[in-house]
């Protein structure tokens, strides 16, 4: 790789993790061609970028992108075959290798993720990061809870309602 191919593939790279605010660091490096192929069939089916990236210039990218990111927690886990993972929602990575490592094993393994400015380091936060909720169903939560009220109050208008009818009923058949 020339110096000016290397210039290019941090720009590029930059470029992505300014784009995305959450990543994953992942190893999928023993995986057969097959199963590499499935899993990236599957991440795309989630909208999920895979790119195998040079280490070295991974990390030229994330160091030239602004401190209080504080990607530095990520650098110890450039080491080894690296695939980032990018994604607009931040659990759907987590859960396409939960997933996946169902059927097919062990393979990939989650070495960091980048969750608008929180870094999970380790495998061991798979699921943790799997439970995580995404922009659309914390929205989804807030509007229930945002309708629940109105809804009580509406069903008591209308319980309320039946009932004034009913004496207004009673007390005209009264004055007949």
């Amino acid at each position: 790789m020339t110096k000016n191919e290397k210039g290019a593939a941090i720009e590029q790279l930059k470029a992505a993790f300014e784009a995305n605010e959450f990543f994953y660091v992942a190893d999928a490096s023993t995986l057969p061609a097959d199963k590499t192929t499935e899993l990236r069939r599957a991440l795309h089916a989630k909208g999920i970028k895979m790119q195998v990236v040079k280490n070295t210039l991974a990390r030229k990218a994330l160091e030239q992108l602004p401190s209080e990111n504080n990607y530095a927690e990520i650098f110890e886990s450039l080491k080894g075959a690296t695939a980032i993972l990018f994604t607009e929602t931040a659990n759907a990575p987590a859960k396409v290798i939960k997933e996946f490592r169902g059927k097919e094993g062990e393979r990939p393994i989650l070495k960091a993720a980048y969750i608008s400015s929180s870094i999970y380091v380790g495998d061991d936060k798979l699921e943790l990061l799997s439970k995580l909720k995404s922009r659309e169903e914390l929205v989804s939560d807030v509007l229930t809870l945002l309708q629940s009220p109105m809804q009580n109050l509406l069903s008591g208008l209308k319980s309320g309602g039946a009932q004034v009818a009913g004496l207004l009923k009673t007390l005209e058949e009264r004055e007949a």
